[in-house]
């Protein structure tokens, strides 16, 4: 599985630079879309945010807190070990209030299939390399692709960054720029449903 995931991780990296057609790389040695200096919707990490630098996005998530859900569900899947892994990723967090805004009875379902459906919709949420706020100021109408092979389409509309998924369902990006050792985490206000 972990090396699925990171072969799926490679390729998707590679789908994600062409089809943004950027040249430049990070400092973690990964292609990401042309920077600009606005940050739409980046809001300061606090100070126990900063100090999470140094942690993983498992832990980062943790320690910031809201994140329960996530984390239960990203064990269950067996997912903690790689995004603990080296990375980088970018991950679109969604918050417990996310999950539970969910129609009654999807979450136990997902968690009921963590093998299947658990696991294709939390590596939708995931993103190789490291990109971050700034990187999609300019990305308006584009798509990314995700660690699922789905992919994910960018709205840029002032400050305001939104998500729209394959199956029509619109997430807004709340707080940008969480970093950590293996990458960084943009807080969602909603859960990305993959139409496959």
């Amino acid at each position: 599985m972990r090396r699925t995931l990171a072969a799926t991780a490679a390729l998707s990296l590679a789908l994600v630079v062409s089809a943004c057609g950027s040249d430049s790389d990070t400092d973690a040695g990964a292609s990401t879309p042309a920077t600009s200096s606005a940050a739409p919707t980046s809001a300061s990490p606090s100070a126990s945010e900063s100090a999470a630098a140094s942690a993983d996005i498992v832990d980062t998530a943790v320690a910031a807190g809201g994140f329960t859900t996530l984390a239960t569900a990203l064990e269950a899947a067996g997912l903690v070990e790689t995004l603990k892994g080296e990375g980088p990723y970018t991950v679109f967090a969604p918050t417990d209030e996310a999950f539970t805004a969910l129609p009654d009875g999807t979450l136990d379902d997902l968690l009921a299939d963590p093998q299947g459906a658990l696991t294709d919709v939390l590596t939708y949420h995931v993103v190789p390399g490291k990109v971050m706020a700034a990187d999609v100021a300019t990305m308006d109408g584009q798509e990314v692709e995700t660690v699922n092979g789905e992919k994910l389409t960018i709205g840029v509309d002032g400050d305001t960054v939104t998500l729209t998924d394959t199956s029509g369902g619109e997430v807004t990006v709340t707080q940008t720029d969480i970093e950590a050792t293996n990458g960084v985490i943009h807080v969602i206000d909603g859960v990305l449903v993959p139409k496959g």
